[in-house]
């Protein structure tokens, strides 16, 4: 059993049914959308108008005790997985916590499909694939 970090987005539709699938195939998987003992971290938490947010309005939300309670969560998923997937298409977010993970040495892959802007460093993963199987291959692996 591998235990996993599945990096993605929230608007990724994807991102539930990987999770599923991961666990299915035996593996432990942190679920940034619910996380243990608690439910996972939206901005709207903070502010239900935070899609009209000036630079200065976004930097001082970071330091909301939600904001904080919610990367905490997931950064300590992030440093106790040994695997890190990223399933596209997501954004920054899940970007950053893929190279942190590539940084720390953790097993890293990136599942893309069609239609995705090609990215040349995603060759600091260990795994880039548009393959369920081979992804699941190779997780069984770690």
């Amino acid at each position: 059993m591998t235990n996993i970090y599945v990096a993605s987005s929230w608007r990724n539709s994807l991102q539930q049914d990987f999770v599923k699938l991961f666990r299915g195939a035996g593996h432990e998987v942190y679920d940034f959308r619910n996380p243990p003992n608690k439910s996972g971290f939206a901005w709207s938490e903070i502010d239900p108008n935070w899609m009209h947010w000036t630079a200065n309005d976004y930097i001082k939300s970071l330091k909301h005790p939600r904001a904080i309670e919610g990367f905490n969560s997931d950064m300590d998923a992030l440093k106790k997985c040994e695997a890190c997937v990223l399933i596209l298409p997501c954004g920054r977010s899940a970007h950053l916590e893929l190279g942190w993970a590539v940084g720390a040495g953790k097993a890293t892959a990136i599942l893309t499909q069609d239609g995705q802007e090609p990215e040349l460093m995603v060759k600091m993963c260990d795994l880039v694939t548009s393959s369920v199987a081979e992804l699941i291959f190779w997780l069984d692996k770690q």
